[in-house]
């Protein structure tokens, strides 16, 4: 299933009637739920929490039903750090450890306005701790934890590969990033020509990516100028992991994304970089009978399997 005219116009209707995100964020939560509710399938879950200086940390754990997972996902979902969590997920990360056979551990951390940078980075960061320090009641080796996430949740992927490699923590040996956000500027002075070509008709506006950047920046206005906020800001892009990037053609944050894969590349790490044809921003989350989804999924699975 691709996307044709009809849909593109009922997409171009909507994004030009979108919705203040700042003064509406909570009913904008509450739709993204409903639109996402949890579907049966042949997989096992859990809910568990990471205990953090007197906060707890939802995750929520998957593994497939039938067979036993080969390695093990952290991902951290999309959703401009204002919406979205791990019951809205729950189909995408369930699908996700079924396709690729992973156990998947999905990170309810902290949401903006409420909780300002860098509080989501840091619950992810404690949750990848937590992840390695209980390792061994996987049954999965170390060298086989990698990270996932999709476009706020790309983002935090890429932050919190950056951060591993600072605080001299294990580094994971691989991420994927979908539909990144890793640059700070998505206004008309944006040096990447896809936040004006597809910042307007394609669900995710230009103008809904600054509303989410500014509702997730810090107290301290000088933080968007670092680089676990905007990893493109980074100065030293080595010893990361292997990098799977995918873009989406009709994206604002395409150019950006596959600009963040050339810097690591250019660093010496393995990055491969794929932009999915016909396909707009938050595809992933929709079923596998559209044909960007299994395009994906089949890219991944190679890539987990080099």
């Amino acid at each position: 299933m691709a996307l044709n005219k009809i849909m593109f116009a009922a997409i171009k209707y909507a994004s030009r009637r979108e919705i203040d995100i700042k003064t509406n964020y909570e009913k904008s939560r509450k739709f993204f739920d409903m639109s996402h509710p949890p579907l049966k399938g042949e997989y096992d879950m859990w809910d568990k929490s990471v205990k953090k200086d007197g906060y707890e940390i939802p995750v929520r754990i998957f593994a497939p039903e039938k067979t036993k997972p080969s390695q093990l996902i952290l991902f951290i979902h999309g959703g401009g750090w204002v919406i979205g969590n791990i019951n809205s997920y729950t189909n995408t990360c369930s699908r996700i450890a079924c396709i690729t056979n992973s156990y998947v551990v999905s990170v309810d951390y902290r949401l903006a306005p409420e909780n300002k940078f860098p509080c989501a980075i840091n619950d992810c960061f404690d949750t990848l701790l937590e992840v390695y320090k209980n390792i061994e009641d996987f049954g999965i080796p170390q060298d086989r934890v990698y990270l996932m996430g999709d476009s706020a949740g790309g983002n935090l992927s890429a932050a919190l590969s950056l951060m591993a490699r600072d605080k001299e923590v294990f580094v994971p040996k691989k991420q994927i990033l979908l539909y990144p956000v890793t640059n700070n500027d998505h206004s008309k002075n944006s040096p990447f020509k896809s936040v004006e070509e597809y910042g307007y008709d394609y669900f995710l506006t230009s103008k809904r990516i600054r509303d989410y950047l500014s509702m997730y920046l810090g107290e301290d206005g000088n933080d968007c100028k670092s680089q676990y906020f905007a990893p493109l800001l980074a100065e030293d892009f080595s010893n990361q992991p292997q990098t799977l990037i995918i873009t989406a053609e009709y994206c604002p944050l395409r150019d950006e994304g596959e600009y963040y894969g050339e810097k690591l590349k250019e660093a010496g790490n393995y990055v491969e970089i794929h932009r999915m044809p016909d396909a707009i921003h938050g595809y992933f989350v929709l079923p596998p009978q559209f044909k960007a989804v299994r395009n994906s999924f089949a890219i991944i699975n190679r890539f987990l399997n080099i």
